[in-house]
């Protein structure tokens, strides 16, 4: 069984952080959305991975990952273009595929217990393909999933209904076989002008293919949105354990679950409170508060600041005597006091290499 991780679409809702790279590239907890998705994979058991390449700065995605020796699997690049769906992205990895069976993870989704489960599945049910399903509150805007009475098998998916049948989204993780390909050309654009994937699963159903379910265990993000990364962050150092690579000075405390990178420090009467990760080569103080749920690059710099519930990317800078709360503070982002021009608790969703002066 092969890999599939797609690293494509313009990432329109999460400008301004993706005028300046992809976003799968944007970090969770300190390491990119892309990286959870092909450990996941490769935790599977399953090494040889392909990534579908988009057009937003697709050579970034391709330094970070390199041949994927570092992460302990095979990386094959293959070039989309313009986005025209998943199902599109899927079929451009026809000839990598060949016959084997393979498992699609899209490149912006994260599942807190991975997917060994699928591959299982599949090979357990005899399957054709196998579709990971997660209950939503507001169905109409996923694509849906119609099961069988015993819920054995799947019956029809339809891309966001005006009355939804069921309120059973259908996430960012597949399981097909070759015959995805058997049946993609006859597969039509959507009123989106998209190849919907769920589209192409329901042509498996009408042309006689097994598709079955898989319910996911634990929580799932679609981290599309920078609400949802925030909250995909949360998740993540909700699981960390505390370690500590670099200094604490005396009269700095550190409260609760904190990982601390090497060459990192915390200096006089700063306050760290966990969960929280900072990087490696930081400068925290004096008079620094890092509050919970905070994740903070490498190389950054935070002075007499408060941040809290927030994301501070690499070669940041914030010295600012105010309280920044649920921030997204993009690469190399300088954030610093201008006499109090804004009020406190602002909310900042800021690109790479910007200067801000609050």
């Amino acid at each position: 069984m092969k890999g599939l991780v797609l690293s494509g679409g313009y990432g329109t809702r999460l400008r301004p952080l993706t005028h300046t790279g992809p976003k799968q590239l944007i970090p969770i907890a300190n390491k990119p959305n892309i990286l959870y998705c092909i450990e996941d994979i490769r935790d599977a058991g399953i090494k040889d991975i392909g990534i579908i390449l988009g057009n937003v700065m697709p050579e970034k995605v391709q330094e970070f990952l390199g041949d994927g020796s570092k992460f302990g699997v095979k990386l094959t690049y293959i070039i989309q273009g313009e986005p025209k769906g998943i199902a599109h992205a899927v079929n451009c990895a026809k000839d990598f595929m060949g016959s084997d069976s393979f498992v699609v993870y899209l490149g912006d989704n994260l599942l807190k217990n991975g997917i060994k489960a699928i591959p299982k599945k599949m090979n357990q049910e005899k399957a054709d393909c196998v579709i990971s399903l997660c209950p939503v509150k507001e169905p109409q805007r996923y694509g849906i999933a119609e099961l069988s009475p015993d819920g054995k098998q799947v019956l029809r998916t339809v891309e966001k209904p005006r009355e939804p049948k069921s309120n059973l989204a259908v996430i960012g993780v597949y399981a097909f076989n070759s015959s995805f390909f058997k049946v993609y050309p006859k597969l039509k654009p959507s009123w989106r002008n998209e190849m919907e994937i769920t589209d192409a699963i329901s042509l498996l159903i009408d042309s006689g293919f097994k598709v079955v379910p898989h319910h996911v265990e634990g929580w799932w993000k679609d981290t599309g949105k920078p609400e949802d990364i925030l909250e995909a962050n949360h998740l993540i150092l909700d699981g960390i354990e505390s370690s500590n690579e670099g200094k604490v000075e005396e009269g700095a405390t550190v409260v609760g679950r904190v990982r601390i990178g090497k060459g990192t420090v915390i200096s006089g009467r700063s306050v760290v409170r966990g969960p929280a990760i900072i990087g490696e080569a930081c400068k925290i103080g004096p008079n620094a508060y890092i509050g919970p749920y905070t994740a903070v690059g490498d190389r950054c710099e935070i002075g007499s600041a408060e941040v809290d519930d927030s994301i501070v990317m690499d070669d940041s800078t914030i010295n600012v005597e105010r309280k920044l709360v649920r921030c997204m503070i993009g690469k190399g982002s300088r954030i610093l006091s201008a006499n109090g021009m804004l009020p406190k608790g602002e909310r900042l969703v800021v690109g790479e290499n910007t200067t801000m002066y609050l």
